[in-house]
């Protein structure tokens, strides 16, 4: 967004200030109006839709959550949804748990506890995790489910991006899920996860590439899910997701508001890559193009 803000008043000399303050208070803010637009790595529930009154969800960046780890002495882990999910209900809690050491052949596993760190505040990555957590274990569905908030069972909370890595470098036996372009932007230890495919991945271009192409079609929502792909998708990373802007259908700024959000649909994809965002698919740019075209001024 400060690559997107910064090239786009250079090119039509409008200004854009964006406070990156997690998914749920910027859908707060965009219902009550005190912003332009907002965004979000979540999709608007069908209350959330209906408080916004009005308002519009076009994708428009394509990334992935990371799990990442702090245990001294191991430098590469794999994990399976299956096992974090375990690991966040409580019901794994050492790292040389037999599920762990079975997915993690010739890696020394310490006799350690592990410490879920998970987002205290409403979060895209929240739900992102939750909606993957759901899909693959029928406790956590039952149990905790899938929002931007949710009542984690076991574990410790951490406010924003900065606050969940905060607690897990200072938690040996951590573990944590946080968006892939704050992973990257401090160096931090990432698991590789199995897909439904077996193989471990880790939230690269070409993984999280490859879950995007899952969509075949765009619903008129724009609402996608492309966490936990099928195993025909080889390379497919499981906790990939679209971030959305969420725009009113009507605003006195619709002109200004469609200028930047195809321009971020467009030629704004190129900053992309080094953040860890994939380009958005062919289908699901066509699909944004048409929804920003309905945006109306007044």
């Amino acid at each position: 967004m400060s690559n997107w803000a910064q090239d786009f008043e250079a090119r039509h000399s409008i200004t854009v200030t964006y406070g990156a303050v997690g998914s749920g208070a910027g859908i707060s803010q965009i219902s009550a109006r005190t912003v332009d637009f907002g965004a979000s790595d979540a999709p608007l529930t069908p209350a959330q839709a209906q408080t916004c009154n009005g308002c519009v969800q076009v994708p428009w960046g394509l990334t992935a959550t990371a799990v990442a780890f702090n245990v001294k002495g191991v430098k590469r882990l794999n994990l399976s949804p299956a096992i974090v999910a375990k690991i966040y209900l409580g019901t794994i809690t050492n790292w040389n748990d037999r599920g762990i050491k079975k997915l993690n052949p010739g890696v020394k596993l310490p006799n350690l506890g592990i410490t879920p760190i998970y987002r205290s505040d409403g979060s895209g990555d929240t739900y992102a995790f939750t909606d993957l957590m759901q899909r693959v274990s029928a406790p956590w569905k039952a149990k905790v489910g899938n929002a931007t908030a949710v009542s984690f069972p076991k574990g410790v909370g951490g406010k924003g991006n900065d606050g969940v890595t905060a607690v897990l470098g200072s938690t040996n036996g951590g573990i944590a899920y946080i968006s892939a372009a704050y992973v990257i932007a401090h160096g931090l230890s990432v698991a590789a996860l199995q897909n439904q495919a077996g193989k471990f991945v880790y939230p690269n271009l070409k993984n999280i590439s490859a879950a995007a192409s899952v969509v075949k079609r765009v619903p008129a929502s724009n609402e996608m899910h492309i966490v936990n792909p099928p195993k025909r998708l080889k390379l497919a990373y499981p906790l990939s997701t679209f971030t959305y802007a969420i725009v009113p259908k009507s605003s006195p700024k619709a002109s200004s508001i469609r200028l930047f959000v195809l321009y971020a649909m467009g030629i704004g994809q190129k900053f992309g890559p080094a953040l860890d965002f994939a380009p958005i698919p062919g289908v699901v740019y066509k699909a944004g193009v048409a929804t920003v075209n309905r945006l109306q001024q007044g």
